[in-house]
C-alpha cells in the first residue's frame, strides 16, 4: 500500500469520525406527531394493494407471478426470513455503539412493541378474512404479506429513530424492506398485491405507535438525572 493511499484511508476515517461526532450532538426537538402528509405513501401502497388484488387470470398480480415462473422458476432463498428484522437490529446496534437514537431506550422499546402488536394483529385478521391462495398454491393466507409488513414496520422504526442524524437512513431502511418484499415475490410466496398491502400496514402500524405514544416510560428516572440536587 502506498503512502498516498494510506493517508487517504486515514483522512476518510477521520472524516467519518468527525461526522459521527457531529451527528451525535443532534437531539430530537419534539415527539413525532401525526400529519396528513405522512399518510400519502402508505395509503397509496394500500390502495395499490387492494386494486391489484384481483384473482382474474389476466390480472396484474397473476401476470407478475407468471413472469416470475417463466424467468426464475427455481429461485429459492430463506434470507428474507431474517432480513425482515434487520432494521430493528441495526437501530439497537447503532445505539449500543454510542450513536444515540431519537428516543430513549425505554420509550423506544415501548413504541416498537406497540407497533409490532398493531402490525401483527392487522395482518392476522386480514389473512384470516381475505382467505387468498398463495401463488405457490400451498395455503390460503396470502394477503397481505406478513414478512413485508414486518420489514416495513422495522424500517419505519429505524427511519424515525435515525433520520435526524443521517438523512440517508430512510432510503437505506426502506430499501432494505423493499428487498424483502421483492424476495417474497421471487420466492413465489406472495403476489405483488400482498407486498404492497403489507408494506402499507407495516408503515402505518409503526407510525401510529409513534403518533399515539405519551413518553411516560422512564420519566421519573429522567427527572432525577436532570436534577443534581435530587436525593439530597
Amino acid at each position: 500500500m502506498t503512502r498516498l493511499s494510506f493517508a487517504t484511508i486515514i483522512l476518510l476515517c477521520s472524516s467519518f469520525s468527525l461526522s459521527a461526532q457531529k451527528a451525535d450532538t443532534v437531539l430530537p426537538k419534539r415527539p413525532i406527531r401525526f400529519s396528513m402528509r405522512q399518510l400519502s405513501i402508505p395509503v397509496g401502497l394500500l390502495g395499490a394493494g387492494i386494486l391489484l388484488n384481483n384473482n382474474a387470470t389476466e390480472g396484474i398480480k397473476k401476470e407478475v407471478a407468471e413472469e416470475r415462473n417463466e424467468y426464475i422458476p427455481g429461485f429459492k432463498t430463506h434470507i428474507d426470513n431474517y432480513l425482515q428484522y434487520s432494521p430493528i437490529a441495526i437501530a439497537y446496534a447503532l445505539d449500543a455503539a454510542g450513536i444515540k437514537s431519537r428516543t430513549d431506550f425505554a420509550n423506544r422499546t415501548a413504541i416498537l412493541i406497540k407497533g409490532e402488536a398493531m402490525m401483527f394483529g392487522v395482518v392476522t385478521i386480514l389473512k384470516n378474512t381475505t382467505h387468498q391462495l398463495r401463488p405457490d398454491g400451498t395455503t390460503y393466507n396470502s394477503f397481505p404479506s406478513g414478512h413485508t409488513a414486518q420489514a416495513f414496520a422495522a424500517a419505519a422504526f429505524l427511519s424515525e429513530e435515525y433520520r435526524d442524524r443521517f438523512r440517508w437512513m430512510p432510503y437505506a431502511a426502506y430499501g432494505l424492506a423493499s428487498s424483502v418484499g421483492m424476495m417474497r415475490i421471487a420466492n413465489n410466496r406472495h403476489y405483488i398485491s400482498d407486498v404492497f398491502a403489507g408494506a402499507a400496514i407495516g408503515i402505518l402500524s409503526m407510525k401510529a405507535s409513534y403518533w399515539t405514544h405519551n413518553y411516560h416510560w422512564g420519566k421519573k428516572r429522567n427527572k432525577v438525572m436532570t436534577n443534581p440536587l435530587a436525593g439530597y
